[in-house]
């Protein structure tokens, strides 16, 4: 039997988290924690970690590493993780045409690893157009030894940014999350309202009302 030519072997871990489809759940993560950046979120203060910036999530459920690049429509990375272990990855850009929940298959590229035909959903924030996706858990490792992200749009190239100093901002961001983790049930809450009004009216269970 003819065997065909030995390829380098790849990290393939994003192709099977591609089935997920990150969707709106990762969309409203993302649209969140972009909202939140200048915020400080319990105990963690927004820090600067080279050119990253590493913050909370108003949430609690999570903290995020964020960069913006001086190139033409300044593009915007970020890297969400969530107490649960998931994550998402979030690119904008002011010049790029993309919709809203548009549908996309991108191929993504780091040192170590390849998530080819990876599926990504359309977004818009602070006057930037971009995608989020979601990958595996060893994803923040290796974005984390990759001195760079490139993405691809079938033979298209979308972007290819550095990755300069994302370790450091990696450990951090792990610093972040494991505080947000061992915070005692309930410290991230607001103050319930008296006015009988849900704090948040668009939550799965309702939203918490105050007292009349």
């Amino acid at each position: 039997m003819r065997m065909g030519s030995p390829r380098r072997p790849i990290d393939v871990a994003g192709r099977g988290r591609a089935g997920l489809r990150p969707g709106l759940a990762a969309l409203g993560a993302a649209v969140g924690l972009l909202a939140g950046v200048p915020a400080v979120a319990g105990d963690y203060a927004t820090r600067e970690v080279g050119a990253w910036t590493v913050a909370a999530s108003r949430d609690g459920k999570g903290c995020f590493l964020t960069r913006e690049y001086d190139r033409a429509g300044r593009t915007t990375l970020l890297l969400g993780l969530e107490v649960d272990g998931t994550n998402h990855l979030t690119v904008l850009n002011a010049n790029w045409s993309i919709k809203p929940k548009d549908r996309l298959e991108l191929t993504f590229r780091l040192a170590k690893a390849s998530f080819p035909k990876h599926f990504a959903v359309g977004m818009a924030s602070g006057g930037k157009q971009g995608f989020v996706t979601d990958f595996g858990a060893k994803f923040p490792a290796h974005f984390a030894a990759s001195p760079t992200l490139q993405i691809f749009r079938g033979d298209v190239p979308v972007e290819r940014l550095s990755l300069d100093g994302s370790g450091a901002a990696v450990a951090e961001l792990r610093r972040c999350v494991a505080g947000q983790r061992d915070k005692p049930a309930g410290a991230a809450r607001e103050k319930e309202p008296s006015n009988g009004i849900p704090i948040d009216p668009f939550s799965s269970g309702g939203g918490r009302k105050g007292k009349n």
